[in-house]
Order: structure tokens, then sequence, then C-alpha cells
């Protein structure tokens, strides 16, 4: 250090341990102030900056960006944790996805590499149409297209909490290529479909979708329950709850004549018979039961009332 306190740039480079190229890099971008300059011309740099330096060098060894950086070394001692702990948790959140694209890369590498060499060329048209790390728009657009008109938003949030999956964070080969295909049926034409909704989800029908939606997802969740404990459709308070929905928005009475005529009324599209599947091996991990979902419920609760009616829909 000279006789007036300060170092110039090649010895605060040397006692950081950086290079001097790094030092100028930091002081151009206002980083780290100059304390005055020599006579020559030359920059000097106080005791204050060493510290400052290493402060730097901590931050970016952390990938904060450098307008980061410097929001931070702008704030005052006692606002500074504050700061750290925003940008900390934002760094986080990028490093997330980061981590979550790499692990979808991977699991979709070894699933290209696994497959039957005849299979690879359609299987890599369809990863390639999905963003990594993937995103579970394209399917929320679809139900908000395939769900009856004018419903209350709340009961469609509700709907598609229920209908849109959790994606895995690490997802095995098989999870991608379920992904894969979900995606592309979802971006398909559902004008296409091989048969219309139900009947009974129509507002000219005689039910009213609102209530019917609006219901439907406490009779889900108690078939979800018997779906888990891995007992077969049967009679009971899940199907109690399924048929009184659907007689509520009809505005009717729950008999065995209304039973009846709704085993024979309740249809679905092949489309979304296909998507629930896919949601089901999406799902579900490695090694344990079928994740139960809305699709499997309503099977589930279908094939409960059949047995109960001796009838069979047209499903």
């Amino acid at each position: 250090m000279s006789p007036d306190g300060t170092w110039t740039i090649g010895e605060l480079a040397e006692r950081a341990g950086v290079t001097v190229k790094t030092v100028r890099f930091y002081s151009d971008r206002g980083l780290l102030p100059e304390s005055g300059r020599s006579a020559g011309g030359h920059r000097r740099y106080g005791a204050e900056a060493l510290d400052r330096l290493r402060l730097i060098r901590s931050l970016r060894a952390l990938d904060l960006p450098v307008p980061e950086v410097g929001r931070v070394l702008e704030q005052e001692d006692e606002a500074l944790d504050d700061v750290l702990e925003d940008v900390i948790g934002g760094q986080l959140e990028v490093l997330g996805s980061r981590l979550a694209a790499l692990r979808w890369r991977e699991a979709s590498l070894r699933m290209l590499r696994d497959c039957d060499a005849g299979e690879r060329a359609e299987r890599l048209r369809l990863i390639g149409a999905v963003t990594v790390p993937p995103s579970t728009a394209s399917m929320v657009r679809f139900w908000r297209y395939w769900l009856p008109p004018r419903l209350p938003s709340r009961v469609v949030s509700a709907f598609l909490d229920q209908a849109v999956p959790q994606l895995p964070d690490d997802p095995t080969p098989a999870q991608v290529w379920s992904f894969a295909r979900l995606h592309a049926l979802v971006s398909g034409n559902c004008s296409g479909s091989v048969r219309p909704q139900p009947a009974v989800h129509l507002p000219d029908r005689g039910y009213r979708p609102a209530v019917l939606y609006d219901g439907l997802g406490e009779a889900y969740a108690l078939a979800s329950a018997e779906l888990r404990a891995g007992r077969p459709p049967r009679a009971g308070e899940a199907l109690d709850c399924f048929v009184s929905v659907y007689a509520l928005s009809r505005g009717t009475r729950d008999t065995p004549a209304f039973r009846r005529l709704l085993g024979r009324q309740l249809a679905a599209d092949p489309r979304i018979d296909l998507y629930w599947q896919l949601t089901t091996d999406l799902t579900t991990r490695p090694g344990h039961p079928p994740e139960p979902n809305p699709g499997s419920s309503h099977d589930w609760l279908c094939a409960a009332l059949d047995d109960e009616t001796g009838t069979t829909g047209p499903r």
C-alpha cells in the first residue's frame, strides 16, 4: 500500500486473488469505485475496496447477474440482509428451473436411447414440440375449450386444479413420453373428436353444467379414496353423491328410474379417456399404485352405477 493508503489496480488484484482485467471490469461497471487517480492517471483503490471486491466475488460465485450484484452493493448495512434474502430467493428459483430442465432433458435422452429404432423418429418429433422445462398451459387451454361455456370462474378453477396434473420434478423416461403424448393430444384439433361431449354435460339436455361441475369434485374425491383402498366399484357414499349431483343439476330426485336413465346417458369423448390414461401414467410414481384422477374416479363411479342398475351406458 502506498504512503497515501491506496493500492494500484495490480496490487488490489494480487491481494484479492483475481486478475487486473477482473478489477477493471467491475470498476468500469461502477461496482468497485476508485478512491482517486495517480499523477499519471492510474487508478487507485482504498483499503475498503478489498472487502468490497471479495463480496462481489462471493455474489458472483453464486451466479448472481452483475445487475443483481450492484443492487446488493447499493444497500445500507441495515437493509442488506433483506435484499440478500430476496436476491438469493430469486436465484434459487432460477436454479430450480434450470435443474428441472436438465432432469427432463436427461429423461428425454434416455427415453430416445432406449426405445426401438423404428419409433425413435416419431418420438423425437413429439419430444421436440415440448418446451423444457415443460408447461401445462396447453392442458389448461384444452379444458377451457372442452368445458361447457359460461361456467363460473370458481368452478372452472376448481376443475382445472383436479384435471391438470402436477408434473414430476424428476421424471422417468416413461413419464416424459407420456407427457409428450399428452401434449400432442391436447394440442390437436378438438373438433375432430369421434364422439361429442356427454349428453348430460350439455345445457339443452336438461342438466345445468354449472351445478354439475360444482358438485362432481366431492364425488370424485370420495371415489378416489375407494380407488386408493383398492376397492372394486360398489354402491355407497361415493355413488350416492355422484348420482345426487346429477339429479340436482337436472332438478329432479334421485330415484331408481333416474339412476337407470343416467346409466344410459353417461358417455365420454375417446380423447378424454386417453387424456386420463396418460395423466395416470404421468403422475404415478414408479413402483406405486396408479394415482386416481377425475377420469379414473368417473369410470369407477360409472361402473358402480352399471352394477347397481344392470345397465351399460354408451361408454
